[in-house]
């Protein structure tokens, strides 16, 4: 933000250029100045912005030129004054000063001054001052505005240094074309993109309360009904065209806000337009700032990035703005208007299947399920993506309107701001003047960040309850070879029928889906990233950094189909570490037995994997007739819970056997030990009480009859 401006002052000698920096210092006229002032500085409260302004006098003469070429390269602005009293001081205006400044390569707005008007002839009239002045408007691009001034009257001093600290702060040649006196057209298209966020109900003109939505949300004021009332009369005087309505159906038209704009330039009130398009994200080249589509966002390693509860509601309240036929989807035309503002008029899913990439009706439009579920893939894979398109479609400004809550927007509790009856003097929009305009400094465009929120996926190893719970947007990624039917299992996915021809994939694919378990709805991505771009993108570990889940694919009719991510899984061994599920396509064909060193289902159980509902794998699925099991909820299930479907070595079918070995060994051992004791204790007992053993015979004979007893009830308990 702009913190400081400065003013050259430039012209001829005796021109009055000192005494215009003195009068306005001293607020009175002095006698006796110095050729060149030194530099003043006029605190921030003497600017309309709120900013400091430096004043720089310069000389004339060859001496001073190299400080004159200095100090204009460092202008923010010059003041370029003559002497109405001297028609040489005005000529050199066109036939030096403004060449000069141009073979110098400066392209900052000046300020025309005609100074000494207390000793121009009384007969000397306005219109022909502006026939001399007009002239040089078209051929200077850069002369601002003219202004004519008495330093030793005081006459219009403070307005020169206004108008020039306003042509700095708030310039007319981005935004207005002199000789024609019209707006420019990237002004024009601006406007028309704030006018379409501003027309929340999307019928093409700004009802009473979107116009006080727009006021408040600029101005954070109330419009009132008297200045309503006077915009709509105002604006309905400038319609000259039958055929371009300014007002309709008693609001305002896009050529009704284009023609009020229009007013505000040709009135001197520009902060008034700069103050909206600051508003609305616009920089001084008209176009969007970095700093308002990407605010900070910072996703920590190991976290992902969802919409917030505010960003589906904003999502929705969109769709269903733009379905104006309202059969619950958005068909191309709708989709088209919906994305008028954003750069281009295109949405952000160019090549990327889009809408067969989510759920559409029969038609081919985008349901309301499949516009969340695009916009969660976005989120999760692209979230910068996702706030510029946040602020190109007006979140969260129009917040309000919209009835979302938003915490980027306080309105102390109040809701959309209501029309009142009072009219304070600070507005003004009879006369076409509308203010209220906010310092530059004060406008701080709202950041579409409250629309997104951080979650942590949960990872194999995790506690029960973590974490994990918050996520609702997984991915999994579909690797298997060409031909064994991964595309299909993404259109079905998406809810698309079947296609028997095959065609290969040869670049990213995605859908998206929603899918319901245990009574909440997620949505599951599925992604391939194509034959061409498949051993690239696994090469580098962090292109999966987002995967929470594996669906290994292979053709179960094709022999060789199953070798190709046996042989994946070998040579990127990283992918071990992801919670992964084996699937069977074409079953609905005759089974082949694989070319592999193990079958599938071996294969499957020797990774130790027991996937809730499955077990060990792989699942049989037809895509052709829409069999697909529980395919999909087995992968949410185990991208929320990879228990039991990360491959464990441990768990291994040799690991279970030797196991079981170990155990048979045992038991035979522990029988053999009871049996040997059996024996020894019949022969100890054999006689009476133990004879020749006294006491001690008793003893053992009663200690080896509870062993016994014990060792029997166990072993009966076992059989």
């Amino acid at each position: 933000m702009r913190q400081e401006i400065r003013l050259v002052l430039a012209g001829d000698p005796g021109v009055g250029r000192s005494s215009l920096i003195m009068s306005l210092i001293k607020e009175h006229f002095i006698d006796d100045v110095q050729a060149v002032v030194p530099e003043i500085t006029l605190p921030s409260d003497a600017s309309p912005a709120g900013v400091t302004t430096k004043i720089i006098d310069t000389g004339s003469g060859t001496a001073q030129q190299e400080r004159v070429e200095t100090e204009m390269r460092r202008a923010n602005a010059i003041v370029l004054v003559y002497s109405v009293t001297d028609q040489d001081s005005f000529e050199r205006i066109s036939s030096y000063w403004l060449p000069f400044m141009r073979s110098l390569g400066i392209n900052v707005p000046v300020v025309l001054v005609g100074n000494k008007i207390d000793l121009r002839p009384s007969e000397d009239d306005d219109d022909a001052l502006e026939e001399e002045i007009a002239p040089l408007m078209v051929e200077f691009k850069e002369l601002e505005t003219c202004i004519e001034c008495s330093a030793k009257l005081s006459l219009n001093v403070g307005e020169v240094f206004f108008y020039a600290q306003k042509a700095v702060l708030y310039p007319t040649a981005p935004l207005y074309d002199s000789r024609s006196h019209t707006l420019k057209p990237a002004c024009v298209d601006v406007l028309r993109n704030i006018f379409h966020l501003c027309d929340t109900d999307k019928d093409g003109v700004l009802s009473d309360e979107e116009l006080n939505n727009f006021q408040f949300v600029c101005f954070d004021a109330p419009l009132h009904l008297q200045e309503l009332e006077g915009i709509k009369e105002l604006v309905a005087q400038g319609q000259t065209n039958s055929n371009t309505l300014h007002i309709r159906d008693n609001g305002l038209t896009l050529a009704g806000f284009l023609y009020l704009h229009t007013l505000f330039v040709q009135r001197g009130r520009l902060e008034t337009t700069w103050s909206i398009l600051w508003t609305f994200g616009y920089g001084m080249d008209l176009s969007l700032s970095n700093a308002y589509v990407y605010p900070p966002f910072e996703v920590p390693p190991g976290m992902a990035v969802e919409l917030s509860p505010a960003g589906y509601q904003f999502f929705t309240e969109v769709f269903k703005a733009h379905d104006k036929d309202h059969d619950g989807a958005l068909n191309p035309h709708e989709l088209e208007q919906l994305f008028i503002t954003a750069p281009g008029g295109q949405h952000p899913w160019n090549g990327a299947g889009f809408p067969n990439s989510t759920v559409t009706d029969e038609a081919g439009a985008v349901t309301l399920q499949g516009w969340l579920a695009q916009w969660s893939m976005t989120t999760l894979l692209e979230p910068r993506t996702t706030l510029a398109y946040l602020a190109y479609l007006g979140y969260p400004l129009f917040s309000n309107a919209m009835n979302i809550s938003s915490p980027s927007r306080s309105t102390s509790g109040t809701s959309t701001p209501q029309v009142s009856s009072a009219s304070p003097s600070s507005y003004a929009w009879f006369d076409g003047t509308a203010v209220g305009a906010k310092p530059m400094q004060d406008i701080s465009p709202s950041l579409t960040t409250s629309a997104l929120k951080l979650v942590r996926p949960r990872r194999p190893g995790d506690r029960k309850r973590s974490n994990a719970e918050q996520c609702s947007v997984f991915l999994a990624l579909v690797l298997g070879a060409p031909g064994s039917g991964k595309s299909a299992l993404l259109r079905n996915l998406a809810g698309k029928s079947f296609q028997p021809k095959y065609a290969p994939t040869h670049r990213l694919q995605r859908a998206v889906g929603a899918i319901e378990h245990d009574g909440a709805e997620h949505y599951l991505v599925m992604q391939e990233y194509g034959s061409h771009n498949e051993a690239e993108a696994l090469r580098n570990p962090t292109n999966l950094a987002h995967v929470s889940a594996i669906v290994f694919v292979y053709d179960s009719s094709d022999t060789h189909s199953f070798s190709y991510i046996s042989n994946l899984r070998q040579q990127y061994s990283y992918l071990a570490h992801f919670p992964s599920l084996f699937v069977a396509t074409k079953s609905d064909l005759d089974l082949a037995r694989q070319r592999h060193e193990v079958q599938p289902d071996m294969y499957c159980r020797k990774l130790g994997l027991n996937v809730p509902h499955l077990g060990a794998g792989p699942l049989n699925v037809s895509s052709r007739f829409g069999e697909v099991a529980e395919l999909y909820s087995l992968i949410l299930m185990i991208a929320m819970d990879p228990r039991g479907a990360v491959p464990v070595p441990g768990r291994s079918l040799q690991t279970v056997r030797v196991r079981w070995r170990t155990g048979l060994l045992g038991l035979m051992a522990l029988g053999g030990s009871t049996l040997l004791a059996f024996t020894t204790w019949r022969l100890l007992s054999r006689g009476t009480g133990g004879v020749g053993l006294g006491p001690w015979g008793a003893r053992a004979s009663s200690w080896m009859a509870s062993l016994w007893g014990a060792s029997s009830s166990a072993l009966r308990t076992d059989l």
